[in-house]
């Protein structure tokens, strides 16, 4: 656990571990897993009938690492995949780190303006692609960028809009112009002995970089993170410590591969403890996420609390058997008490645990223990992770604040990223001399190390002079009875400079409540300037595909629906 200084007491805290960083590949730890639990069940992925143990695993991951060195695939490439959670993404993920090829993580939400920016910032030179997902047309959006696509032969693309990208390769069983379909790739595996795979894969060191995921877009344009195998293998193992996870564990993954929760604390998190990796489906669905915890008797299960709030919300909960759960991790957000005692009680995980982190730190930076008092587990985002340094700071002078005190909460170790792809000036901006990552999140630590969030800087609202921050806001409103999500932000103001609006979701058997009914749950119980002036009653929020609210355009619609001046 985390050992603080004695005496002057300080918001720094230095986390120790009972066993040490793992240094090695990703490649040569999922050979060590597959040696060691061949017959584990590795990867279940139910919507698409397929149910590997490691041993098949590696088989499969080995002959997609031989197909991408045959096409031409160099160690330092950079490989989109660009797809919902299926298998060929996880195969991707692992062949691609065998090969040492930087797989680029691209948002399966992005549009063709997105996904421009997204390939020619990397500079990917092969994109592993579904052929759609939901209403985006994968394949129609690439001749759109890349017409050229349609006349080329697969492998040999040289297009005006994408300069860097040559192949395609489209997971639809379906042949299209100008890509190699998923089998037809597979297909060039014979052309790579496993003797050159393996000189390849030696050669490979576990300070290379390895994977670009892009920044989720809460706020401007994605930056693309760049981490290790070093970095993220680390962080998705000690993640996996904590839960206790063992080879006899079950994890339902619900969550988008394409971001970290998903492909390290998820999938790194499985092959480092020869656990099952378990997809309910392409995305989200509150009800094939409790098919596959009842039929695949699952012991941990991942998500985001509104993931957690539409599975407890399912008409037909309790058809469900859940007892086999025990563990998981609720990240994104804090999860409210009473979600959090639901989830303890009638999803029976009991150890479910909080991770707080970001993109570029791996992600995971703190997290609870099954361990932690109730109070702890959903007002705070835990302690400071094995082998890593917390320290909250003014974000005006750089001072470590003492115990108590809001500051930024900075990370340092391992898990910090390398930098920001092709953006010197920002990963300066984000990384300091000291090797600190400034996550731009405002924090206190306690007396015991424990760390709370109380909004960004960026989200902290001014009003007349006062420091409100709108977490502390939400929780409050989070207690009324009629209330299932609520979300807070500012507006500007003529008199005050900002103001407050709610936007809150009512849950769908409440009794009618008005704006006035939640000014008057408030007055009282909360400083007066903090009570919202307005609210809005809405039955969903604007969100990244990982479940994070986009508080900017929380903002920007509802400046625009009340004709305010910016």
């Amino acid at each position: 656990m985390s050992k603080t200084l004695p005496s002057y007491n300080p918001s720094y805290t230095s986390s120790t571990a009972d066993k040490p960083l793992l240094g090695m590949t990703i490649g040569d730890m999922l050979d060590r897993t597959a040696e060691r639990f061949p017959n584990n069940d590795a990867l279940v992925c139910l919507h698409q009938d397929i149910r590997w143990t490691y041993k098949e695993f590696v088989e499969k991951v080995n002959e997609a690492a031989r197909a991408f060195m045959a096409i031409g695939v160099k160690r330092g490439d950079r490989v989109g995949i660009w797809s919902p959670n299926r298998y060929e993404w996880t195969v991707t993920q692992f062949a691609t780190a065998k090969v040492g090829a930087i797989l680029v993580n691209i948002n399966p939400a992005y549009g063709v303006h997105e996904l421009q920016y997204a390939l020619n910032l990397a500079g990917i030179t092969t994109l592993v692609t579904a052929d759609s997902f939901k209403a985006s047309n994968y394949r129609e959006m690439l001749y759109e960028l890349a017409p050229e696509l349609k006349r080329s032969a697969p492998g040999k693309l040289k297009a005006d809009h994408l300069p860097d990208l040559r192949a395609v390769i489209n997971m639809h069983e379906d042949k299209h112009d100008g890509m190699w379909t998923w089998k037809e790739f597979i297909g060039f595996a014979g052309d790579v002995s496993e003797a050159g795979l393996s000189k390849r894969q030696s050669e490979l060191q576990f300070d290379d970089p390895i994977n670009i995921q892009f920044t989720s877009g809460t706020t401007g344009n994605p930056k693309g993170a760049t981490l290790t195998h070093h970095n993220i293998l680390n962080n998705g193992y000690f993640v996996g410590e904590s839960q206790r996870l063992t080879e006899n564990d079950r994890l339902v993954i619900p969550v988008p591969l394409y971001h970290c929760f998903g492909m390290v604390m998820g999938n790194l998190g499985c092959i480092t403890h020869g656990t099952a990796m378990i997809y309910p489906g392409e995305g989200f669905d509150p009800k094939t996420v409790l098919q596959a915890v009842h039929q695949e008797k699952a012991t941990a299960l991942y998500g985001v609390p509104t993931m957690f709030i539409a599975e407890l919300a399912d008409p037909e909960f309790d058809t469900y058997d859940l007892s086999t759960l025990r563990t998981g991790i609720m990240a994104g957000s804090i999860c409210p008490a009473e979600v959090m005692k639901k989830v303890n009680g009638k999803m029976n995980m009991k150890e479910v645990q909080i991770a707080y982190g970001m993109t570029e730190t791996s992600p995971v930076s703190t997290q609870t223990s099954s361990e932690d008092p109730f109070e702890k587990q959903v007002t705070t985002v835990g302690r400071t992770q094995p082998h890593l340094e917390t320290k909250i700071v003014d974000p005006g002078t750089g001072n470590v604040v003492p115990r108590g005190e809001i500051g930024e909460l900075c990370t340092r170790g391992y898990s910090v990223m390398l930098k920001y792809w092709n953006n010197e000036e920002k990963t300066r901006e984000a990384i300091d001399d000291g090797g600190w990552m400034h996550t731009g999140d405002l924090a206190t630590m306690d007396e015991d190390g424990y760390i709370q969030i109380v909004g960004r800087i960026k989200d902290m609202v001014i009003r007349g002079g006062e420091n409100i921050y709108p977490k502390e806001i939400e929780e409050f409103l989070y207690t009324h009875p009629a209330i299932e999500d609520v979300q807070v932000t500012g507006i500007p103001d003529e008199k005050y400079g900002e103001e407050l609006i709610a936007w809150v979701k009512l849950s769908p058997d409440a009794a009618p409540v008005t704006a006035e009914d939640l000014q008057a749950f408030c007055k009282g119980k909360i400083a007066h300037f903090k009570i919202p002036k307005n609210y809005k009653f809405v039955d969903a929020f604007p969100m990244t595909v990982t479940g994070k609210i986009q508080k900017f355009k929380m903002r920007e619609i509802s400046i625009e629906e009340m004709g305010l001046k910016k």
